[in-house]
């Protein structure tokens, strides 16, 4: 195939009134979610689609420079002129071009993954094969995927407790929640969370405010002593306690905890993926919209499968066609695990609205009782919405903040 044009939308839907929600030390303001819908232009006319990293979020102070702004910027010129008449016959052909521009190491690894999905989704078109047929050499027939709810963003500890029993009502074995409250205050939300679901739903603790808390972020020792608490609720896995790319810290914490690691989200690259891989993590969470794209998490995935000690999940926090994408992932892998569901809405059960998330597909997707139904339809098997490009005005900013109480 010949790459004829390249194109990024970036959009935004924003969160009306915004929300503020009450945490350790201060406030974090939900005031909108971005998006970048990314098209692929071949010679012959075809499209292919990728969702492209958005992160002006919580994590900007350590991806400075790499907004959605910034990455669409670079697509639509630099990447573009680079790809400009190149015949593409597998994923080094592009792959070697990009890197020839000398891009920091994030948005090298952002461009990678547009460029990497969409190139999938237009072979899969070209083969009439979906996109997890290509991925495996084995013989791939998926049967529905199971989902893991994740949502619990800074409420009160029965909050999380409904929130949970609501979820668990809807069919999801697993609820992924993020604390934050101070040491007790989060004890007692996972033990409000484990009385409510009992035994049969597992629980993913994702930890990463631990370490955004200012003056008041835990300590190595308290993060070691809350763990220990933790352990009588058997979370599944605690994920991200310790600083992105500190893995010395995490190197220890393997050591000094029975409970199992999970990160990968916040690594610039797949070489940071690797890395952490060596740890001491039990789980290793790259994202295909982050991480080199399939060609980059693919080779993650066979890294881990050959490995005892750490399995392959795909991280997943935005809009349905990120959720499609990663879905492709899963179907291939040889590992039996679940895959990032976040909930969003109004209800008790979600933790903000996001209608774009669901309205940049045509279709609403396939899921019940906490299982996805993924289409075989060729490429990422999924028709966009293209009104969204309309509805959706581009909100400048920070999709969220963080006050702390002595600003």
């Amino acid at each position: 195939m010949r790459v004829v044009d390249i194109n990024v939308h970036t959009l935004s839907s924003a969160i009306e009134p915004p929300q503020e929600r009450e945490f350790y030390g201060g406030v974090r303001r939900l005031l909108k979610r971005d998006f970048a819908l990314a098209t692929v232009t071949t010679a012959d006319g075809l499209v292919g689609y990728a969702p492209a990293a958005a992160s002006s979020s919580a994590m900007r102070e350590y991806f400075e420079g790499a907004s959605a702004e910034d990455l669409a910027d670079l697509l639509k010129t630099h990447v573009r002129d680079a790809l400009a008449g190149v015949e593409i016959s597998k994923p080094e052909d592009f792959h070697e071009a990009i890197r020839t521009l000398g891009l920091p190491t994030k948005l090298e690894s952002e461009a990678l993954s547009v460029v990497d999905v969409a190139y999938f989704d237009l072979l899969g078109k070209e083969r009439g094969a979906p996109v997890y047929e290509l991925l495996s050499d084995a013989c791939v027939e998926p049967d529905p995927l199971e989902l893991y709810a994740s949502a619990g963003m800074y409420m009160e500890p029965e909050g999380y407790a409904e929130q949970a029993e609501a979820l668990q009502e809807r069919g999801f074995s697993a609820y992924k929640y993020r604390p934050g409250l101070g040491p007790d205050e989060d004890e007692r939300t996972i033990r409000l969370i484990r009385e409510a679901v009992g035994d049969e739903m597992d629980l993913m603790v994702d930890a990463h405010t631990w370490w955004k808390l200012g003056d008041r972020s835990y300590s190595y020792d308290q993060v070691v002593e809350l763990l220990e608490r933790f352990a009588a609720y058997e979370p599944f896995w605690i994920e991200e306690p310790v600083e992105p790319m500190d893995y010395g810290a995490y190197r220890r914490l393997a050591s000094d905890t029975t409970l199992p690691l999970a990160g990968g989200e916040s690594e610039e690259s797949v070489a940071g993926l690797r890395r952490l891989s060596d740890t001491g993590v039990s789980f290793l969470q790259g994202d295909v919209r982050h991480h080199a794209g399939f060609t980059g998490c693919w080779e993650c995935v066979e890294r881990c499968a050959d490995r005892e000690n750490v399995t392959f999940v795909p991280h997943n926090f935005g809009t349905n066609l990120g959720l499609v994408a990663n879905a492709h992932l899963v179907a291939a892998s040889p590992e039996d695990v679940r895959l990032e569901y976040p909930v969003f809405g109004d209800g008790v059960e979600a933790m903000y609205p996001f209608p774009l998330a669901e309205d940049v597909l045509v279709s609403t997707l396939e899921v019940d009782d906490g299982c996805l139904e993924l289409s075989d339809s060729p490429g990422l098997g999924v028709e966009i919405n293209e009104s969204i490009l309309d509805e959706y005005e581009y909100i400048e900013g920070p999709w969220t903040e963080f006050h702390y109480d002595e600003e």
